[in-house]
């Protein structure tokens, strides 16, 4: 039903590990986990699910560009030549999805985006891909580590829905044992019961 949303994003999105085509499917996967259960139209969650960060690789050309702003220009104008309803609501989730913007959704469709997107930097992937972007951006093991302590770990104090707030509260076990045996091991002497 969405193919054609789906190959015209995944030929724009670029190999950035941290944010690309396969986060993208991982939160439209994600979004349709918890849509079903929350009861909300996927067929608006879906496409925005798809757009969310087609915009990305433009704003790493041009950091001036927010990357949800025009994700949601692009989807409006794939959507609109093609006759696509619920229009405005895909646009709107869009729109809202950035934790930076620090925008707090007013409909369900776009609070499941937000969760679904937030969700996929929790847990193992959310490790994998802050590692990533800390190599890409040369961050140091303290900077690494600040981000962990002053974004990822927030993060589930920021779901919307009862089915991400579940997922979170998993998800976040993982990233917290993992900087707690990092900063053991990286500053300090890590205690280990050796028999």
């Amino acid at each position: 039903m969405f193919e054609d949303i789906e190959d015209f994003v995944r030929k724009r999105m670029t190999n950035d590990a941290s944010h690309d085509f396969e986060h993208v499917l991982r939160v439209v996967r994600m979004c349709e986990f918890i849509g079903t259960r929350e009861g909300e139209n996927l067929s608006i969650l879906i496409p925005a699910a798809f757009f969310h960060d087609i915009a990305r690789p433009l704003e790493i050309e041009d950091p001036s560009i927010d990357h949800a702003k025009e994700s949601a220009r692009i989807a409006r104008e794939y959507l609109s030549n093609r006759g696509y309803p619920y229009i405005d609501e895909i646009v709107y989730a869009i729109e809202v999805h950035r934790f930076r913007n620090n925008v707090t959704p007013v409909t369900l469709e776009a609070k499941i985006l937000q969760d679904a997107d937030r969700l996929d930097a929790l847990g193992a992937i959310g490790i994998y891909r802050v590692l990533v972007h800390s190599c890409i951006y040369e961050r140091n093991i303290q900077e690494t580590i600040r981000h962990f302590e002053e974004k990822i770990l927030r993060l589930k104090d920021y779901m919307h829905t009862e089915t991400a707030k579940k997922i979170a509260t998993e998800r976040v076990k993982i990233v917290e044992d993992f900087v707690k045996r990092l900063k053991e091991e990286a500053f300090g002497f890590p205690h280990y019961d050796l028999i």
